[in-house]
């Protein structure tokens, strides 16, 4: 039977304005983390150049490190944060956050090689990790549990500039200076949002917690490392059997796995995995991670299409990605709404099939598609992606006691951010793999536009060479296609009927972490 509280006091129902300024520090924190991703997707054909050899492109798989040091990073560091907020303070943690990202950033920038580029790219996904869990733990605080439903409404939109903004600023630092200011830019910022959090944030006093996992993270986070590191490393060797393949890949699996059967015994484990018992979370931990493998590692590749077969400047590309983020910005706050009102399973399908119906126009793309066409994919698969994820993150949450509610977010965010990874290095690899198929009918990829490489060539040879890239991006989201498909499958077992909240009354929950 379902647990109904009380009417809240007026107070506990009013937006005040100091929540909303609350509000703004989070904000600020998460618009810099997310701003950063989709910078830095648009600036990968840049990587690919200016850190090659001897007038050699650096291989796609090699670049897109970058992204995936920065998710792993992320994923590394978000169970960690619970604990070490409750150790350390909120207020003093998320500044130390914001400092790590902003010192990560600014090295970045004085990056002079692809190695020293994702390194510091991990220092920033320390701090980028730990922004959004601490940022909706302040709120959580700050606004109590009647007001989070408006709250998590306001602070969607803003939130979703990121995705609209980066790739468009991306562009026009690239075009206008250089890559270095892609990362400079968050110098201002950074220092801002450390000086608004110092003022405005509530002091807090830490207390001890539960014990740290140091068994299970000395095991989980060098294993996934070692396994994303081998399936990366498969488009450089050509084959799976190689041993810079095999090896990292085999001992990350193994770690991977004795973590899994090691996480049942200790009291506190660095992933709660019993948390899957709970029919709902399951299916939408499943649910979230297919979606976040096909989505994100596909969205990867839409940037370099845009520069490299289509030969448009970083600017344009980023114009041309923005519609994507314009759609998730019309349904996720509805979305969100009416997973409060009517079952998830009723909701979610209906955003996968935007999805499925973008996947499945993209992979009729050609070295000739028309913008409109481009741009008219963007924007469906948008509003898929605004009506999917806030009800799958609600479905999990919704149903957990208010105790494993902590536990079931840093789950479900986690699981997400290694989906993440997981796609990035499964499309870039299917995707290198499929130009080296085509390497016989063309150069480099983007030295089309060299003119020796096109006098040598000629017209048709350019133009052949760029039909067949353009295949090889076309075959790469044939896997995404079959991805949602089995999304769609695993979301049909989402709570069709509304579902029993076992959340107690004056025991309020912690908030879900938002996804980037």
């Amino acid at each position: 039977m379902t647990e109904v509280a009380p009417p809240a006091a007026a107070d506990d129902q009013r937006i005040t304005g100091d929540i909303l300024k609350i509000a703004g520090v989070v904000v600020l924190g998460a618009i810099m983390s997310i701003l950063d991703i989709t910078v830095v997707n648009v600036a990968l054909p840049t990587f690919q150049t200016t850190f090659g050899t001897e007038g050699q492109p650096l291989p796609y798989s090699t670049v897109a490190w970058t992204v995936t040091g920065y998710t792993l990073a992320l994923a590394t560091v978000i169970p960690l944060t619970g604990w070490a907020a409750d150790r350390f303070g909120t207020k003093r943690l998320y500044m130390t956050a914001i400092g790590l990202f902003t010192i990560g950033s600014v090295l970045c920038a004085m990056a002079t090689n692809i190695n020293m580029l994702i390194g510091f790219r991990v220092l920033q996904g320390l701090g980028g990790g730990m922004l959004m869990p601490l940022g909706m733990t302040i709120m959580t605080k700050a606004a109590g549990p009647h007001r989070m439903g408006r709250l998590m409404a306001i602070l969607g939109v803003p939130m979703l500039l990121g995705p609209i903004g980066g790739p468009i600023l991306g562009g026009w630092l690239i075009d206008a200076a250089s890559w270095h200011w892609i990362f400079l830019i968050n110098l201002p910022i950074g220092l801002a949002a450390l000086v608004y959090a110092f003022l405005v944030l509530p002091k807090d006093a830490p207390h001890p917690s539960e014990t740290f996992d140091f068994v299970g993270m000395l095991m989980m986070s060098p294993g996934l490392a070692l396994f994303l590191y081998g399936v990366s490393s498969i488009p450089a060797e050509g084959k799976i059997g190689a041993p810079k393949v095999l090896i990292p890949g085999i001992i990350g699996l193994l770690l991977v796995v004795s973590f899994v059967l090691y996480s049942f015994k200790p009291k506190h484990p660095l992933l709660d995995l019993r948390l899957f018992r709970n029919r709902n979370l399951a299916v939408s931990i499943i649910t979230m991670f297919l979606f976040a493998v096909a989505f994100f590692g596909g969205l990867l590749l839409v940037p370099t299409y845009f520069q490299q077969i289509r030969g448009l400047s970083v600017l344009h590309a980023g114009l041309l990605v923005a519609p994507q983020g314009l759609g998730a910005m019309m349904t996720m706050p509805i979305a969100g709404t009416l997973s409060d009102k009517i079952p998830v399973g009723r909701i979610v399908p209906f955003g996968l099939l935007f999805i499925l119906a973008g996947m499945i126009s993209l992979t009729q793309i050609t070295s000739t598609t028309s913008y409109a066409y481009l741009i008219v994919t963007l924007f469906v698969m948008g509003l898929g992606m605004g009506g999917t994820m806030m009800p799958i993150m609600t479905s999990a949450l919704k149903t957990l006691r208010a105790a494993e509610v902590a536990r079931g977010s840093t789950l479900l965010n986690i699981t997400q951010q290694i989906a993440s990874s997981v796609g990035v290095a499964i499309m870039s690899v299917i995707l290198t793999n499929g130009l080296k198929d085509k390497q016989l009918a063309m150069p480099a990829i983007g030295s089309w536009q060299d003119p020796a490489i096109a006098a040598k060539l000629g017209p048709a040879g350019i133009e052949e060479g760029l039909a067949q890239a353009a295949q090889a991006f076309a075959d790469t989201y044939w896997v995404a296609v079959g991805l949602v498909l089995l999304t769609v499958v695993a979301a049909l077992f989402l709570p069709r009927k509304r579902e029993v909240s076992h959340l107690a009354d004056g025991e309020p929950a912690a908030a879900p972490v938002i996804m980037h």
